[in-house]
């Protein structure tokens, strides 16, 4: 505002007036310096906690998944913003409770039954989305605290009673009064899912000593083998599908064990290559040796050289199970032999087998195996034109991923030992535009001091308050690295349209996916306790 000696009104005693328009200056100066200053602070969408606090661009806190709301944190209007309308959502049909946008039985008639896809992702078009809150089944509680919920969840916060009754005599779950209990059976776990990972870890040394740390459950069921490994040191992503009557994936949640919607089928999993240390299918029904062993492709990819892929069921051990597989000892023997066939092309050795429970380990490094594959072999060598970390979408090949050359240190046995491998900078940050092992303390740094000031906010964060958390837009995990100690785990997404750090994030020993947040997310609702932003909306802002 512009101010002259003719804007003033005349005053009498020309000297008094004087010594007043000094402190006005004054304070016309100051206000105009400090509306710059806000103006300033806002445009950057920073607030103005961020400019007083150590921990700025903290910008949503989600509230408990029973209250069904979120928390943000944002800066106090200005007097001259536009005031905006407030905005409200219907509630959903109560047969809504478990709705999951983008995996929702009642659309699958639409797809192809083509190697299950209908059960891939498929999101609903614009007109077909729903504009609505999704309401929680009647007679829904908050979840019990971890880690009283590894063994019960109450009946109403998962009211099916068509897996208790399905599964029953194998003891995934058990209904008793107003609660299910998970004893921890599984069909390949005859003494409980205890004794089937300490066999396993007889077999697999580096499940004891912290070589292993991150695991791929497919077909995870009610995610017992996950929730048991969280106990000894090793995270573990549990996939199943979306399915009409048994919420495995739900269970898994509400018990505070990781998990998400996925199935192996024609899309490539969420995850970059060399992720995982092991990877675990305990009879998840998945035909590996059709299709040219397509799937165990998958595997490989998502395998770091060196980790491990553990099989129990079908066909190992046929010779002892066969009666109860509704199939012939010839079958199942042929099966197996073509199993080991498929597995030695793709550059895995079999490392240990005893009773139920057969184990492979991938190929180290860039050996003769892989030199010997090329394009027109069976199985082929892929070539340079699809990233072998592009996992959004993307149609798996029928083609061997061979680790690269320019990784020394990619491999499970070059990886530093959990914990130590957490706050080393891995070798393959060098490749993620923008970065460098600098970069990547320094952002450690930054979240250490950050989550210290997010506990100021949120006292429930680092207590049995909260246990399921994500991170919507996560760089290297370093949030998540940054309450490693607290009794949480995190689910780190990794923007599927910027630079792809995932591959970093599972470096550290955490777990993460490639997700695009003009989607729903893979889950059903009321999963988690915790949403975490930093920098989302504003990296999203030119889409």
């Amino acid at each position: 505002m512009k101010y002259s000696k003719e804007d003033k009104p005349e005053r009498a005693g020309g000297a008094g007036a004087g010594g007043r328009a000094v402190p006005v200056a004054l304070l016309v100066i100051v206000l105009c310096a400090f509306s710059f200053y806000l103006g300033g602070v806002y445009s950057t969408g920073r607030s103005l906690l961020d400019s007083i606090q150590p921990a700025p661009t903290l910008l949503a806190l989600g509230t408990t998944a029973t209250q069904q709301s979120s928390a943000l944190v944002q800066p106090a209007p200005s007097t001259t913003a536009t005031a905006l309308a407030a905005v409200s959502f219907p509630e959903c049909p109560a047969d809504f409770q478990d709705y999951t946008p983008c995996t929702d039985p009642r659309l699958w008639r639409r797809y192809g039954n083509y190697r299950l896809s209908f059960m891939e992702r498929h999101c609903p078009p614009p007109p077909e989305r729903q504009q609505c809150l999704v309401p929680p089944p009647k007679g829904y509680k908050p979840p019990i605290r971890w880690p009283k919920s590894k063994d019960q969840c109450w009946y109403r916060n998962v009211p099916y009673d068509w897996i208790n009754s399905q599964k029953s005599n194998q003891h995934w779950l058990a209904k008793d009064g107003d609660r299910f209990r998970f004893p921890g059976g599984g069909t390949m776990f005859p003494n409980g899912v205890g004794a089937y990972v300490d066999a396993m870890r007889a077999l697999i040394p580096g499940m004891r000593d912290g070589t292993v740390r991150t695991a791929l459950d497919t077909g995870c069921g009610v995610a017992s083998w996950g929730g048991d490994l969280l106990a000894r040191g090793i995270l573990t992503v549990s996939l199943a599908p979306r399915d009409n009557h048994e919420a495995q994936v739900q269970f898994a949640l509400e018990r505070g064990i990781p998990a998400i919607l996925g199935i192996i089928s024609t899309q490539r999993l969420p995850f970059p290559s060399a992720a995982f240390d092991m990877a675990h299918c305990s009879r998840c029904l998945i035909p590996w040796t059709e299709f040219g062993g397509l799937y165990l492709l998958e595997i490989h990819r998502v395998l770091r050289p060196g980790g491990f892929w553990v099989l129990s069921g079908p066909p190992i051990n046929y010779e002892n199970r066969w009666h109860g597989w509704n199939t012939t000892a010839q079958a199942q023997k042929a099966d197996l032999d073509r199993l080991k066939k498929m597995l030695a092309a793709m550059c895995f050795k079999l490392y240990n087998i005893k009773g139920d429970i057969a184990v492979w380990q991938k190929s180290p490094d860039a050996t003769a195996c892989y030199d010997k594959l090329t394009p027109i072999t069976t199985p082929a060598k892929c070539d340079d034109s699809v990233d072998p970390d592009a996992a959004w979408y993307v149609p798996m090949r029928p083609c061997v991923t061979a680790p690269s050359a320019r990784y020394k240190k990619l491999g499970l046995n070059a990886t530093p030992k959990w914990p130590q491998r957490l706050t080393v900078a891995p070798e393959r940050i060098n490749v993620v535009p923008g970065s460098s092992a600098g970069a990547f303390k320094q952002d450690d740094a930054k979240w250490k001091l950050r989550a210290k000031h997010y506990k100021t906010l949120l006292p429930a964060l680092g207590t049995d308050k909260i246990r399921n958390v994500m991170d919507m837009n996560t760089v290297y995990g370093g949030f998540a690295a940054s309450i490693i100690k607290d009794p949480v785990w995190v689910m780190n997404v990794v923007s599927s349209y910027g630079p792809n750090s995932l591959g970093v994030v599972y470096d550290r020993g955490l777990i993460g996916v490639n997700h695009d947040w003009c989607e729903a997310f893979s889950t059903y609702p009321r999963t988690y306790d915790l949403l975490h932003l930093d920098g989302l909306f504003t990296e999203e802002s030119h889409r």
